[in-house]
């Protein structure tokens, strides 16, 4: 690859800070809007707010650990019920009460979701009652957590720090063939071969440990996930093909590619994370089929 003619350091310092800004922004916002991550509220008893995170994903040490729920204990007098029962499903919802415990120093109220095989989904809300009041949990929508087989922390780590690199210099590379198109080509080789590490040989393993398949987008299936990773994975893979290795003449339809590039990851990170994810169908269970083979995608 040939040498790119080198940019004042102002410049490169600014597209660097700017790619951090936007590479921050794209996770912020996958972990706000995911349908993975707490469903967040806050409730008032006893004279007092109370805020409360409700758990939407289940990724324990071990497989098969049943899921924890804890709201704050809004003093005594106050008593709380877990009501769940399987996503999707004509079950009725069982009714657990919760237990007082102590969690970092704070008292809370603390209820366990039981185990499901992986990708298992329940729906569940929690109802907090004292001094004569009561309060649903979130008021009105249930809150439905996933189960996950255990992912091994020697290869989720990896994967997760490869992918928030590869955003990084993904960003950089569509700043850079606007403001500095000279560095535009190394880059985008490093964001290819990011994604590659990251989202192509390290994500299915994830996947693998987490649901039992290594890949559940297409061909084989509608995961959103895996799809938008092939999709992100394939613009870029269109635009280092169209760079090359050294530089054009004219390096507009070069750019252009780059820019298309970083445009897909943008829209990529636009889309909650693990929307239309592996699910078990549950009816399949209940005809005799293996957990492990009553796995769908490509629902939300």
């Amino acid at each position: 690859m040939s040498s790119s003619p080198r940019h004042p350091l102002w410049l490169r310092a600014t597209l660097w800070v700017a790619a951090v800004i936007l590479m921050l922004a794209a996770v912020v916002y996958q972990r706000e809007t995911g349908p993975t991550y707490p469903h967040k509220g806050s409730f008032a008893l006893g004279g007092a707010e109370h805020s409360y995170a409700l758990v939407r994903s289940d990724w324990s040490e071990r497989t098969n650990d049943a899921a924890v729920v804890r709201i704050p204990d809004p003093g005594a007098g106050a008593t709380a019920t877990l009501h769940w029962k399987r996503y999707r499903t004509q079950d009725p919802f069982a009714a657990d009460p919760m237990t007082r415990a102590m969690d970092d120093d704070k008292a809370v109220f603390e209820g366990r979701l039981p185990a499901q095989p992986a990708a298992g989904k329940l729906e569940y809300y929690v109802t907090v009652d004292g001094g004569g009041q009561s309060q649903r949990l979130p008021e009105v929508e249930n809150v439905v957590i996933r189960f996950k087989d255990h992912v091994p922390a020697w290869i989720l780590i990896p994967h997760i720090i490869m992918m928030f690199f590869s955003v990084l210099i993904g960003m950089r590379t569509g700043l850079a063939a606007i403001f500095a198109p000279g560095s535009m080509r190394r880059w985008a080789w490093v964001a290819l071969i990011g994604m590659t590490v990251g989202g192509m040989v390290l994500g299915p393993i994830v996947q693998k440990y987490a649901f039992g398949e290594y890949w559940t987008g297409f061909p084989n299936g509608g995961d959103f996930t895996d799809n938008k990773m092939l999709f992100m994975w394939l613009s870029w893979v269109f635009a280092c093909a169209v760079l090359g290795f050294k530089p054009k003449r004219n390096e507009l339809i070069p750019r252009a590619a780059v820019l298309l590039g970083a445009a897909v990851m943008t829209a990529v990170y636009l889309i909650p994370h693990s929307m239309g994810g592996s699910e078990l169908d549950y009816s399949a269970v209940e005809q005799g089929v293996d957990p492990a083979d009553a796995i769908r995608t490509g629902k939300h």
